[in-house]
Formats: C-alpha cells, sequence, structure tokens
C-alpha cells in the first residue's frame, strides 16, 4: 500500500499449470498482504491444488468495477480464464495447457496497458512444453515486450545485487555476434534511466563486464572489448553515465567492484545469473525494464518434482510482489 492510502492492483499469473507457480500462490494467500492480488488462472486448477496440498481457500470472482481491497488469508480473488483440460495434474506437463498460460500472460499484460493493474508479477513457466506445442515463445520477457512495445532489458535482483542482461534466452554460439554497439548502448540507456526513475538512484554507478576471459586480455582473448565494448562505454561516459568497464566477469562479483555500484550488467545469461542466484536465491526477483508497464516475476523454474508436496519457497515470489509495489510507487 502507498503511503497516501492507495491500494494497488497487481495481476499475479501462476505460470505453468503443473508446476509449483499455483501452489507458490495458495501458499501465499495464507498470508496477509499489502495490496490486492488478482490471481489470473483457472478457477478448478486453484480449487484442485488448494485440495491437494490441504489449504483452505475462499474464491471470488474479480471484479474490475470494484474499488481494490486488501482480502483476508486464505482469500483467493481469480480472474479466471479456461484451461484446455478439466484437471492439470502436479508434476507432470501437458502441451494442451501451454494456450492457457499464454492467455493468462496476455490477460495480465493487457490489464497493466488499461492500467486496471498496477503492475503484473509471473510465475514460472516451462518454455518447452510450450515450444512443443507449436507456440514460438523464448520467454516471458520477449512475449510481454511483443505485446507491449518497448525494448525490454531483463534485471534480477536479490538484496546488495542487480544484474542485467544484454542478451537473455540465447544459445551461447550465438552471444557474440548479438553483441552490437547498437544493442549494448540500448541497454545501458535503458538500466541507468530506469535506476534513476524507478529505484530514486540520482547517479546509478554501473559495472559492465567484458565478453571473453580476462576482459579479452587485451585481445589476444577476443576482440570484443576493444572493438565493441570499450568503445559504447567511451562514448556513453561522455553522456555523463557513470560506467566502469569492461570489467572482467570473474573479478567484478568481488566486495572491491560491487560495495561502490548499482548495479552490473552481463553480456549473457549465465555470465552474471549464478552469482545473483548463489547470493540470494528465494529471496531474487526478476525484473523488465524498457516496457510501458510493470512488470515483475520469480527467479526460479516451474520445480515440477515439488508440485503439489507443499514444500515450495515463496521467498521469491514474496520479492517479487515487493519489488512490483515499490515500483509502482515510484511510478
Amino acid at each position: 500500500m502507498a503511503e497516501s492510502g492507495y491500494i494497488q492492483r497487481i495481476a499475479l499469473t501462476p505460470g505453468e499449470p503443473s508446476g509449483i507457480g499455483p501452489d507458490l500462490c495458495l501458499q501465499l494467500l495464507q498470508k496477509q498482504q499489502a495490496c490486492e492480488l488478482v490471481l489470473i488462472a483457472s478457477r478448478k486448477l486453484l480449487e484442485q491444488r488448494a485440495k491437494q496440498l490441504k489449504l483452505p481457500v475462499k474464491i471470488t470472482e474479480f471484479d474490475p468495477k470494484e474499488p481494490a481491497r486488501i482480502h483476508g488469508k486464505g482469500d483467493c480473488c481469480v480472474l479466471h480464464v479456461d484451461m484446455a483440460t478439466q484437471k492439470s495434474e502436479a508434476g507432470l506437463l501437458n502441451k494442451s495447457n501451454s494456450n492457457y498460460v499464454l492467455k493468462t500472460v496476455t490477460r495480465a499484460t493487457k490489464g497493466c496497458l488499461d492500467e486496471v493493474f498496477d503492475a503484473m508479477v509471473t510465475g514460472p513457466v516451462h518454455k518447452g512444453v510450450i515450444n512443443d506445442a507449436g507456440f514460438d515463445f523464448s520467454g516471458h520477457t520477449e512475449f510481454i515486450a511483443n505485446f507491449t512495445g518497448g525494448y525490454p532489458v531483463m534485471m534480477l535482483a536479490t538484496p546488495g545485487l542487480r544484474v542485467a542482461l544484454v542478451t537473455t534466452h540465447l544459445p551461447l554460439a550465438k552471444v557474440s555476434q548479438a553483441i552490437t554497439h547498437s544493442r549494448l548502448r540500448k541497454v545501458i540507456r535503458i538500466l541507468h534511466q530506469e535506476l534513476h526513475s524507478q529505484f530514486a538512484i540520482r547517479n546509478p554507478h554501473i559495472l559492465v563486464c567484458g565478453l571473453n576471459p580476462h576482459a579479452g586480455e587485451g585481445g589476444h582473448l577476443g576482440r570484443e572489448e576493444i572493438e565493441i565494448i570499450g568503445p559504447v562505454l567511451e562514448g556513453l561516459r561522455k553522456q555523463g553515465l557513470n560506467l566502469q568497464g569492461p570489467v572482467p566477469a570473474d573479478t567484478v562479483f568481488t566486495p572491491k567492484y560491487l560495495q561502490s555500484s548499482d548495479a552490473v550488467v552481463a553480456m549473457y545469461h549465465d555470465q552474471g545469473l549464478p552469482v545473483l542466484k548463489h547470493l540470494g536465491f528465494s529471496r531474487a526477483a526478476n525484473i523488465t525494464l524498457g516496457l510501458p508497464i510493470i512488470r515483475t516475476s520469480v527467479d526460479h523454474g516451474t520445480a515440477l518434482e515439488l508440485a503439489g508436496t507443499g514444500k515450495g519457497d515463496i521467498g521469491s515470489l514474496e520479492f517479487a510482489i515487493k519489488m512490483a509495489q515499490e515500483m509502482a510507487n515510484k511510478k
């Protein structure tokens, strides 16, 4: 809730129905929330999973005409979306439900664009089963960006560390060719702007990783730092951005560098995210910058082996909601 007393209304999509997302949402609702959470999901799925987990829930239909309100423990406000199947078995993927997953994300995104929701928080999806169903889907970030416009920048955050990515879900063999002057410049500019506007950091200090081991070691281990990364950083510094790099990725995540920085730019997914997840797993959130809406997500996958067991950790989902609230307050 904002200081003015305004109650935020946040859309929450549980993600893959056979995964841990529905469990986490239902577990979360056993605690009092500081905003109105609207689950965009199948009522039947939530009823089935609540019964399996032995969790008390009271499901009510979402009415966008009603003012936002804080729901009690166990209350579940739902914007219903039909699944293709009558039942989703925890832990067992069914590609028939892939379109359902995409519909829930589309509903949440459209609701944010129409200002029905102040922000959206997404649960984990299974990219493989969505692709197997015939949909061209590389991830939430790209799907939402195609719908909203803007230039998406994926940033994960945990207390003490923020990591933004230049490339996201690409095979490693394609990363080098994707590190272009234009892409790198856009990512850094968006990160700088949103650290200022969304996180109230006046003059963000940003660390930028090199692509190659030892940041290319003077060109002996690769020339991307000399030909692309270095020139882009120099040009942006002349425009007033507070940038440091290219810094070798094997040393950038040490106290010497991190203690005075506000964010790290990693060139590819597995260059920066393993460190962040090691530091803050279950206390981290995925934040999409560069969009006209606020979107955050959990930092983990579908955890099929935990679905239906009640052993899931809601920490990342709680942090993602907290981040969405804070960003909505700033906005």
